[in-house]
């Protein structure tokens, strides 16, 4: 997810620096979007790996 975020990240430099930018806008949304989408699966994850560490002792 990390590194499709990234991915567009780069296409949206790239675009904007040739000067399209709507490609640009469109690519700089969607790595946005993933980038939020990451974290919060990443939170998620980390919360349910410290419950279960809980758990355990």
């Amino acid at each position: 997810m990390l590194k499709w975020a990234l991915i567009f990240l780069v296409v949206s430099l790239v675009a904007g620096a040739l000067g399209f930018t709507g490609i640009a806008s469109g690519a700089r949304s969607i790595a946005k979007i993933l980038f939020a989408v990451f974290i919060l699966i990443f939170l998620v994850l980390v919360l349910l790996a410290w419950s279960a560490g809980e758990m355990i002792f």
